[in-house]
């Protein structure tokens, strides 16, 4: 009786098992009704671009804002165009870019979204916005792209855009995709990761024709986009667009720099360009003729032009001479011009030899410095002593050139920051044959010519260490980051050269008095200002000498401290120097009283705007 209960019981559920099997079979082969529903029904899955970070100046005037912008995405294998001659000129494009452009989203994937036109403007997309879900294959995203409220710092602020193959490949935390936007250069570059936010992704059901039908499963597995963090920089705007426009129709750089925090005041590289030229779908139709230009705007020279520093070296060279012991701030050498070219001026110690920029004094001083002051005099003629090691000079010379950051980078945050140039000894080896080259062959490098390469920001960098007496903060160009005031820990890191502090003293003084009766042209001296400067001429060997000049102010608790050079304008004292004084008077005034000086640099125009 129990055995037979048992195997109807066993039965029943056999026989419902059957039934569901039967049901499911019917469902899933043989309805048509249900087939349909599944080709017609499907999830989108939609990206939702977050807002990039916005960029301020250092007294919150904005720098860069956010213009909205779509982009038409096409899934090709639910595409369906049955007149495309109509589809075209709805989209206000060609059936030949038609083609071109659904080979290139074939070739990305069949099955997955991508771009099909880029960047479409608001009215663009108000243009298409009701008519696109027609097309099945077809629909828009939303994304931000940037826009620029004044036409100045471009090198600085950078641009973005699209992600290449390349960058893809390289890309290790697999956060991008094929056609986000990234920087490429500029602050957006070395901040890309603050800027950029978070993506958030949105799922909806949506039928064959691309309407939507509603949130899958109510959004549960959908997640909001983080906008990026903004960013204060250490850019002075005023200070910035007029260093622009006294650099107009000339080429160069001038970086001007807080001492007492290594912050960047302004960045100017001339010529330069409105960065509204590369934004957005301006991009493509603008950065070729903008690359091929022969002025170069957008080459950065502020950290990728080398450029001899000229006498403004002679600033470090005393300062070596003098913690060495080879100099004494008393030390007088005569102005021999057989040694070097020089202009007249009056005989003097180490004072004077900067006020009024002496090239037989550094020539004297250099070869102290290589020789460690173990010279003899011999037949007349100066000759190394027995116990004299020139290698051993050169490598404390390079040693000192590379405390103040010359010849390797500052560290900036920007991208593509080169090292600058201090020739070694073995390139002089490799350059002459080894034990074949003496100081004859390297005595240029004592007046800061020669093999000897500079960035402007460099320069700008010792112009901020004497100011200090000694010290720097690495030169930077962001203040603070996000909500949080956040700022990058080795932008606090002070930094010594190890010379002692009454070496730059002396140097000050020097500078202090070329400024005021020396080396520094009538129109660069501004009533009621103590600046301490040094000018430059830096030979050229492809053509007119090239104008330098390297200041701060005022003389106690420095305030500002900047460098500049001009390309092929001569003596650094006439051009050089104004520009520098009148940068500084704007920036400690807030005005400029010498409007006749300011005159004769907008109309000294050297290069031709192209």
């Amino acid at each position: 009786m129990h055995e037979n209960r048992r195997w109807v019981i066993l039965g029943f559920f056999t026989s419902i098992a059957l039934i569901f099997l039967v049901k499911l079979f019917f469902i899933q082969v043989l309805s048509a009704e249900y087939q349909n529903a599944a080709e017609d029904i499907s999830v989108k899955k939609i990206v939702v671009y977050p807002h990039r970070g916005i960029i301020y100046d250092r007294n919150g005037k904005l720098l860069i804002t956010n213009a909205p912008v779509y982009d038409l995405m096409v899934i090709p294998n639910k595409v369906n165009v049955k007149n495309i001659p109509e589809f075209c000129d709805f989209l206000g494009i060609t059936p030949q870019e038609y083609k071109q452009n659904l080979e290139r989203a074939i070739k990305q994937s069949k099955t997955q979204p991508s771009p099909f036109i880029k960047q479409l403007s608001k009215e663009e997309y108000a243009h298409i916005q009701d008519k696109i879900s027609d097309y099945p294959g077809f629909f828009a995203v939303s994304r931000t792209l940037r826009g620029y409220p004044h036409q100045s710092l471009a090198h600085v602020l950078g641009y973005i855009g699209e992600i290449s193959p390349e960058m893809l490949k390289e890309d290790k935390t697999a956060y991008y995709r094929q056609g986000d936007y990234v920087g490429i250069s500029g602050i957006e570059a070395s901040y890309e990761k603050e800027l950029r936010g978070i993506r958030g992704v949105t799922h909806l059901w949506v039928d064959a024709k691309g309407k939507e039908k509603g949130k899958y499963k109510d959004g549960l597995l959908d997640t909001t986009s983080t906008a990026g963090q903004n960013l204060i920089t250490t850019i002075d705007l005023d200070l910035q667009q007029y260093g622009e426009k006294l650099m107009q129709d000339k080429a160069g750089a001038v970086v001007a720099i807080e001492p007492s925090t290594g912050e960047i005041l302004a960045m100017i590289s001339a010529p330069t360009y409105d960065p509204n030229l590369l934004a957005a779908r301006e991009f493509s139709k603008n950065y070729s003729p903008l690359a091929n230009n022969e002025n170069k705007p957008l080459f950065n020279r502020a950290i990728k032009a080398l450029y001899p520093p000229g006498s403004t070296l002679k600033t470090v060279h005393a300062l070596i001479g003098l913690q060495e012991g080879f100099i004494t701030p008393e030390t007088v050498f005569p102005c021999d011009k057989s040694l070097v070219k020089c202009h007249w001026h009056p005989v003097g110690n180490v004072h004077n030899s900067l006020q009024h920029s002496c090239n037989p004094y550094y020539f004297k001083v250099y070869r102290r410095i290589i020789y460690q002051n173990k010279m003899v005099l011999k037949d007349s003629v100066y000759t190394l002593s027995a116990d004299g090691d020139g290698k051993k000079g050169f490598a404390i010379w390079q040693d000192y050139l590379s405390r103040f950051n010359l010849g390797r980078k500052t560290n900036i945050d920007l991208v593509h920051e080169l090292n600058g140039n201090v020739p070694s000894f073995a390139f002089y080896n490799k350059r002459f044959g080894e034990g074949q080259w003496k100081f004859s062959n390297i005595y240029s490098l004592g007046i800061g010519q020669g093999e000897i390469g500079v960035l402007p920001l460099q320069l700008a960098n010792v112009t901020a260490t004497i100011a200090n007496r000694g010290f720097y903060y690495t030169p930077h160009l962001v203040k603070s980051i996000g909500d949080k005031k956040l700022i990058r820990a080795e932008y606090n890191k002070k930094h010594s050269v190890g010379i002692d502090k009454q070496h730059f003293e002396t140097i000050i003084g020097g500078m202090n008095d070329a400024y005021r009766m020396g080396t520094v042209a009538p129109t660069a001296i501004i009533d009621g200002l103590e600046i301490c400067g040094k000018t430059g001429t830096a030979q050229n060997p492809r053509g007119e000498d090239h104008s330098v000049f390297i200041a701060f102010s005022p003389r106690e608790n420095p305030k500002i401290c900047i460098a500049v050079y001009v390309e092929n304008a001569g003596f650094g004292g006439t051009i050089a120097a104004p520009i520098a004084t009148l940068m500084i008077e704007k920036y400690l005034k807030g005005k400029v009283s010498k409007e006749w000086a300011e005159k004769i640099i907008l109309d000294t125009k050297i290069i031709k705007v192209k």
